[in-house]
């Protein structure tokens, strides 16, 4: 490792998947910037001086291949990566709120289109944008959720207000957004998620899922494959083909299998990424919190909901430890990841790199889960253990430097 980075590894960590937060370098689109950028977010022995408070993302995690990642949008990735950092930043610095800073960082990548949020969401079998999102403080343990929601521009202000101004955790649905209204927050028009990649995406996966055999859909009824969603569309009606058979009298419901959920085909670069966005933040008061945001899982069907709302599975802070997560998220439900983590933090004592790591590279891999998590102690310690090929991810400390990195080697 070169002088700039004097820094030793953990014994028994992967040094692919664990960090400190430090100024380690800046973030650059130019190439040695970058492979130093990557370089940095792989030591994870603590540095001199442990900075008070920091931020650190992820923007989704997957098969992400330097070949098929161009060089122009590498640099559009990394910029917009750099900007969601200096947002929360920008509110640490001041002295605010880290629950502030995640939703000033989680916001801006749901207003790009290169990430699986907000306005770069994925759109489901039906051709219709699902939102879903989390936050969670760690001081109070108030959390907020939403999932299954069509018309919020920024769903992670949605979960916040459903903390904050709600007796409730989690909502969905038109109710959430019934909800949105009755606290000013205006809904928007289906028109204003599109986006060609996105759509491009799903009629690639609608193409592959007939071409393995899945039932065509009924003469007559209505298909969106090939045809956008119009101008003030609201989420239409499954086609017969999403339809489970009416049982016979006396006869048991037969289980339906579902769509393939696969994660999402970047019809740029063709790569397979889990698209989510998440952000944890430690404060100078030394407070943490967690957001994370998505749109789920390209193709999907029945309002499958994955695990960034989900409490303890994708989202989770307390007083000791913050985790936002992003993959294959019925695995992260089944195996409580978010929150195993900070389980082991707390009633093991183990340092958080090495439960983070552990989590990820043991337990959920073990189980055939792929994915990450990016996470933060209250000393300021951070992990981002990933189990696939690249994860979207950057760091800010007090110096105001942003780091960002994407790939698992330098």
């Amino acid at each position: 490792m070169s002088p700039s980075f004097p820094f030793r590894m953990h014994r028994g960590l992967l040094a692919s998947t664990a960090l400190l937060l430090a100024p380690l370098g800046c973030a650059t689109s130019s190439q040695a910037g970058a492979a130093r950028d990557e370089a940095a977010l792989r030591t994870d022995e603590a540095p001199r001086v442990k900075p008070r408070w920091g931020l650190v993302i992820h923007g989704g995690a997957g098969v992400i291949s330097r070949e098929n990642l161009t060089p122009e949008r590498e640099a559009a990735m990394r910029a917009a990566l750099t900007q969601a950092l200096q947002a929360g930043h920008a509110v640490l610095a001041k002295g605010g709120r880290s629950m502030d800073a995640v939703t000033a960082a989680i916001r801006v990548m749901e207003d790009s289109p290169y990430f699986n949020a907000g306005k770069g969401a994925v759109f489901n079998h039906d051709g219709v944008n699902e939102l879903d999102a989390a936050v969670m403080d760690g001081k109070t343990r108030m959390a907020g959720a939403v999932a299954g929601v069509h018309h919020i521009q920024n769903p992670i202000d949605l979960a916040r207000l459903v903390m904050e101004k709600s007796p409730h955790v989690m909502m969905v649905g038109d109710g959430a957004e019934a909800f949105a209204q009755s606290q000013g927050m205006p809904l928007v028009d289906a028109k204003y998620f599109y986006t060609e990649e996105r759509w491009q995406g799903l009629q690639r996966a609608l193409e592959q899922e007939k071409a393995k055999g899945a039932p065509p859909a009924e003469q007559g009824q209505p298909s969106t494959q090939g045809q956008p969603p119009a101008q003030g569309a609201t989420p239409a009606q499954p086609p017969a083909s999403a339809q489970p058979p009416a049982p016979q009298p006396g006869q048991p419901a037969q289980p339906q299998p579902s769509s393939s959920l696969t994660p999402g085909v970047d019809p740029i670069t063709g790569d397979h990424k889990f698209g989510t966005v998440g952000a944890v933040a430690l404060d100078m008061e030394g407070n943490l919190a967690a957001g994370t945001s998505t749109g789920g899982m390209t193709n999907k069907r029945f309002g499958r909901v994955g695990d960034a709302p989900i409490i303890g599975a994708g989202t989770y802070a307390d007083e000791r430890c913050a985790v936002s997560a992003t993959g294959h998220g019925e695995f992260f439900i089944r195996y409580t990841v978010a929150r195993d983590i900070c389980a082991r933090v707390e009633y093991q004592e183990l340092p958080l790199p090495e439960a983070a790591s552990y989590v990820i590279n043991d337990v959920l891999a073990k189980a055939g889960g792929e994915g990450g998590v990016i996470a933060m102690d209250r000393q300021g310690h951070v992990a981002t253990p990933f189990n696939s090929s690249g994860m979207y991810r950057g760091y800010i400390g007090e110096d105001g430097t942003p780091t960002v990195a994407i790939f698992q080697q330098p």
